[in-house]
């Protein structure tokens, strides 16, 4: 192995800081799951103490969905405004500095019991969910930009490890006997002022991105210093001149605005795989499993659903840890595939399982298999590879532009899932996973012919792809296959 590719402390450091941020994001979509009943309780409590009457159960349910959905609300508005940061600030402090939210939700969230408000709650949800669309942003741009070739796509499936860990982490501390109780809840929810104190610690030693330094700030012996310590040697030449390669094409190119993306022959392609695959990942039914799955658990006859739940969460962060040793050797396209595939089948595997359920109770098991596939396919592909891609299909110029875009179709998709997904289910009942085997079906069309390899590839040979045609390539991608493990090795 070349030693521009080899796993360095400065290079550990630089994603392990940056990642705290997106196991704040794991962390806060899955904490609100657990103590909805307490939560709901003190929501009632509240409600008599202040108008000397229960809620009304219309008013408690729509409070608590705006509880829950006031996340995805503020991360739309926080993916769409990375670009606002990263350009002005620089991708490491941008990261610093979005953790002020962090630290004002989790006394807003922490202190709200002790208020006795719940606006102070659902604020709270809402300003986590503005730094978590952003880190959305910040954390893969970062480590794509810090990573050597070889190591990128294993160093940018962390960001999608560092999500499921923070989900299994929230699962856990949710347990009734843990946080997940009437007394403990607001520490639960305010348990995210320990990972922001430790990314303030982190980063500052953490290096800049040297491609921004390079190519926004003009400033090449600070890149060249900052390449040396995450590539663990003095040559790095290699590393610069594909930087100045890069920067000799974004002059050539003007300042690239999101509508820009959408009006230029030569984004135009690169920015409908990027939103396709995001849409790939949120409309491919894991939340719509995971909602289903503590019934299913619960109709096996397993005494404590919960513990079943965590056991997906475990099956989910083990398939991620595989995704990360995989990526570099099968491809980014290739898994993506076999994650749509799998998914797929076990959708069907579902459907006939929750179908004849009454029927034959042994079905059970099926479902459970079923389930805990559909999870392991997810995190092969559709979980972690459509978050890093998009790094990888822009050059620079056009980066935070395309970030935003696929963070917001990300976001928007999240939202309607979570909003739609209990009405779609009272009208289609266990037929819902059709719905998503139809989707799965027609994403891997799209992959399969428009999305391109992008394995052992440079930025800038990515973009000239799409310059010279655009993801048309993707025909020739069984035969680019072997020459890119190649030059992945070199």
């Amino acid at each position: 192995m070349e030693t521009g590719s080899k796993m360095t402390a400065r290079l550990m450091l630089a994603v392990g800081g940056a990642v705290l941020g997106s196991l704040q994001f794991g962390y806060n979509t899955g904490v609100i799951n657990a103590p909805q009943k307490v939560i709901e309780d003190f929501y009632n409590r509240t409600w008599l103490y202040r108008y000397e009457e229960p809620i009304s159960p219309a008013t408690l349910t729509t409070l608590w969905s705006l509880s829950v959905a006031i996340f995805s609300v503020g991360g739309m508005i926080g993916s769409f405004s990375v670009g606002l940061f990263v350009n002005r600030f620089g991708r490491r402090n941008s990261m610093l500095m979005s953790n002020i939210l962090a630290f004002v939700s989790a006394i807003l969230m922490g202190f709200s019991k002790m208020a006795l408000s719940f606006e102070m709650l659902i604020l709270g949800r809402f300003i986590i969910g503005l730094y978590s669309g952003l880190t959305t942003g910040f954390v893969p741009m970062y480590v794509g930009e810090v990573s050597p070739t070889a190591l990128r796509g294993a160093l940018g499936t962390f960001h999608q490890l560092g999500i499921v860990l923070g989900i299994l982490i929230a699962q856990v501390f949710g347990l009734d006997l843990i946080m997940g109780n009437e007394s403990l809840w607001p520490l639960l929810l305010g348990f995210i002022f320990i990972p922001a104190l430790l990314q303030c610690v982190i980063l500052p030693f953490a290096p800049e991105s040297p491609r921004f330094l390079l190519i926004n700030r003009n400033e090449e012996n600070k890149a060249k210093s900052v390449l040396k310590k995450l590539r663990g040697t003095t040559d790095v030449s290699s590393d610069l001149q594909e930087m100045k390669e890069e920067s000799r094409q974004m002059m050539r190119e003007k300042k690239v605005t999101i509508m820009e993306l959408f009006r230029s022959p030569m984004y135009r392609q690169p920015i409908i795989i990027a939103i396709v695959l995001q849409l790939s990942q949120q409309l491919s039914g894991i939340n719509a499993v995971f909602y289903y799955s503590t019934s299913i658990f619960e109709k096996s006859g397993v005494e404590q659903p919960v513990y079943a739940t965590i056991g997906s969460g475990v099956v989910n962060t083990a398939f991620t840890v595989v995704s990360l040793f995989v990526v570099e050797r099968a491809g980014r396209r290739t898994l993506h595939l076999i994650g749509l595939a799998g998914m797929a089948g076990c959708a069907v595997l579902m459907t006939i399982a929750v179908t004849l359920l009454d029927q034959m109770p042994w079905m059970s098991y099926l479902s459970i298999v079923a389930i805990f596939g559909f999870v392991a396919f997810f995190e092969i592909g559709p979980g972690p590879i459509p978050w890093f891609i998009v790094a990888e299909l822009f050059s620079q110029g056009p980066r935070p532009a395309a970030f935003a875009v696929a963070g917001l179709s990300n976001w928007t998709s999240n939202f309607i899932v979570g909003m739609g997904f209990q009405y779609i289910t009272q009208l289609c009942g266990s037929y819902v996973f059709i719905i998503f085997t139809v989707l799965l079906v027609l994403f891997f069309i799209f992959t399969y012919f428009k999305v391109p390899e992008t394995k052992g590839r440079t930025f800038d040979e990515i973009a000239s792809g799409f310059r010279q045609g655009g993801a048309s390539q993707s025909d020739k991608t069984p035969d680019e296959f072997h020459s890119l493990g190649a030059d992945s090795q070199v």
